[in-house]
């Protein structure tokens, strides 16, 4: 599993951990019954804080993206509902345009001029 965490962003490290399983999970990356890496070992991976990680996998946990089974691991949930999917999918979007616009506007981009871009690259 490859995440890649922007330490200078705005957003906080706990919720760019949480947006990427989501983005991965609703790409098809990750798959139901897959098993994540320890809460340790992907905070070695990142070079994060223990408790950072603990709190991304303990928000997904809280929203039914994933178990934690003593002894056994981290594990994807199948999910039960076909919304479920669909939630992620818009959510991971959500995220991927919020970040999107904020880079914009760091650049001095209007949030039309930004769209506009957006929608020359479709045409």
């Amino acid at each position: 599993m490859k995440l890649d965490l922007d330490f200078r962003s705005d957003v906080p490290l706990t919720n760019q951990i949480v947006e990427q399983i989501q983005h991965l999970l609703a790409s098809g990356a990750l798959k139901p019954n897959d098993q994540l890496p320890t809460v340790r070992a992907l905070a070695l991976e990142l070079r994060v804080n223990f408790n950072t990680v603990a709190r991304a996998y303990r928000t997904l946990d809280e929203a039914g993206v994933i178990s934690t089974q003593q002894g056994r691991g981290t594990y994807i949930l199948e999910q039960t509902h076909p919304e479920a999917g669909q939630r992620l999918k818009k959510d991971a979007l959500e995220s991927l345009a919020r970040r999107y616009l904020e880079e914009t506007a760091r650049l001095g981009t209007s949030k039309q001029e930004a769209i506009e871009i957006l929608q020359s690259l479709n045409s």
